[in-house]
């Protein structure tokens, strides 16, 4: 159970932040949630509230430290801490995708922009006041591209790739800390932004709904001694 617990999600209006924040929030977590766009947004957060968690949302883009530390400053005015920590947001950039040699530069930039420096900012801003309290989990999303190197995935791999650098990293720097920090590859999923990424897809996909135990799992006080590791969800393995 999440009781007492504050966790905060990035990019939750759709997709996978979706499932995140209702399954938290059915466990009976206290949300802090975030995303770009408002309509989106409250309609998630109304939904958690009708199965009774306490929810602020606030609509921001995590990628531009102002807009971090007033989702942060927020948060921690409202619930008074962040026990969890979930780097959700991610953008695919252009589709179709482009191969690197016709990527345009200000495309790929804000691809890693979004997927790669937003979890830096956010982990950034929130770790201090794990820190101060020597408790706190963050989960990274992860992706498949992100650990082989895929033609045709372009920036969004490449993103990738820097979370999960950036994942060993922090949990590294925190090894001597209550904190820890982990990644989750959630595998194929049937959202928007797979079919996207996979216009043509001729085979069954996940539902994020169903990759969701791993990240309950990394949440909770049972996961306390786990740090700088990479899980498929939908294996449930460490990999």
């Amino acid at each position: 159970m999440m009781k007492n617990k504050v966790v905060m999600v990035t990019g939750a209006s759709k997709g996978l932040g979706r499932a995140l924040t209702l399954a938290f929030a059915k466990e009976g977590a206290t949300l802090a949630i975030c995303a770009r766009t408002e309509k989106n947004l409250l309609k998630i957060k109304q939904k958690a509230e009708s199965l009774g968690a306490s929810v602020l949302a606030v609509t921001a883009d995590v990628s531009k430290s102002r807009d971090v530390e007033r989702f942060v400053a927020l948060t921690e005015e409202a619930f008074g801490k962040i026990d969890v920590l979930i780097n959700n947001a991610s953008a695919l950039g252009p589709s179709p995708m482009p191969l690197l040699i016709d990527y345009p530069e200000e495309d790929f930039m804000e691809v890693l922009r979004i997927n790669a420096l937003s979890p830096f900012l956010v982990t950034r801003r929130v770790v201090v006041g794990m820190l101060q309290r020597n408790q706190g989990s963050i989960i990274n999303v992860t992706s498949e591209a992100g650990h082989i190197g895929y033609a045709g995935w372009g920036a969004y791999g490449v993103s990738k790739f820097a979370v999960e650098g950036l994942t060993e990293t922090w949990a590294d720097e925190l090894s001597e800390t209550g904190v820890r920090v982990n990644m989750v590859d959630p595998g194929e999923m049937d959202t928007e932004m797979h079919q996207l990424a996979v216009p043509d897809c001729d085979y069954p996909l996940a539902k994020p709904e169903d990759v969701i135990d791993i990240f309950l799992y990394l949440a909770s006080d049972g996961a306390k001694e786990i740090n700088g590791k990479r899980f498929s969800a939908q294996s449930h393995e460490e990999v």
